[in-house]
């Protein structure tokens, strides 16, 4: 059985607490090592960091501020909560970054949420989880210069463009592949490629996007076993040898220790 490191699932999320025992104890049976559990706001990272202390040395949390929630984003309050709790334990910070496909906040707000997250990310050593749609220059440019202060990252969920992802690997950051791959309309097989085997991740981001054969039901980790088969095909490898890329790759970037 190929083991893997989940490297982007909101186990916090309500949709999950009727069963949340049931899907972690799922997860390990299909091969998890780890589960990264999101909190991509203040209120989601804490139940994140409940969820967490209840499985040590197994889910693993973040803290960040999405782009949706920017407009209500305070430097001095979120930053300040953000770096209370990277002491408490958050591996990361994030989920944070760009969407300009919904705009759920005006962009000028995204930008001022995304650089203050970067620059705690540079005071703290942690590494950043990164959403970005529809802000390709503005991602490349922010990442460019993060990775020169010598901050680092993932950009998750990644589909692309390919020069979205050179940009993200030149500053040594890396990319995360989600169940998007197995949908009918992926492409881009040679993206999966293009992430060299020390940068490659994958993630299920439950409870979303869940693979084919289960596109359209709630998503859980286990079913990333199925990416990553996926993505092992892609890449012309047993899923064997890129679960044990992906779990030390994500035990590199978020000091896992496994």
């Amino acid at each position: 059985m190929a083991t893997f490191v989940d490297s982007h699932v909101h186990l916090a999320d309500p949709a999950f607490d009727d069963d949340r025992n049931d899907v972690i104890e799922r997860a390990r049976l299909t091969g998890a090592r780890a589960l990264l559990c999101v909190g991509e706001s203040i209120a989601a990272a804490q139940r994140a960091r409940d969820v967490a202390r209840q499985y040590p040395g197994f889910v693993f949390w973040s803290a960040g501020i999405h782009p949706h929630d920017a407009h209500a984003f305070d430097v001095g309050r979120d930053i300040t909560a953000i770096r209370m709790m990277i002491a408490q334990g958050a591996v990361a910070i994030g989920e944070c970054g760009l969407d300009n496909h919904y705009d759920h906040s005006p962009r000028s707000r995204q930008l001022e949420a995304f650089e203050a997250q970067l620059a705690l990310a540079k005071e703290t050593a942690v590494p950043v989880i990164v959403h970005t749609r529809q802000a390709v220059e503005d991602t490349s440019r922010l990442i460019g210069d993060a990775g020169k202060q010598g901050i680092t990252g993932v950009l998750h969920c990644f589909t692309g463009p390919r020069e979205l992802a050179e940009r993200a690997l030149d500053a040594g950051w890396y990319l995360s592949f989600s169940g998007v791959i197995s949908f009918r309309k992926w492409t881009d097989d040679a993206l999966i490629r293009l992430a060299p085997s020390d940068r490659i991740l994958v993630e299920s981001d439950a409870p979303y996007l869940a693979p084919v054969p289960h596109r359209g039901k709630r998503n859980e980790p286990a079913w990333v076993s199925l990416t990553l088969a996926r993505a092992a095909e892609a890449r012309g490898l047993s899923a064997g040898a890129l679960g044990e890329m992906v779990s030390a790759n994500a035990s590199r970037l978020f000091g896992l220790g496994l």
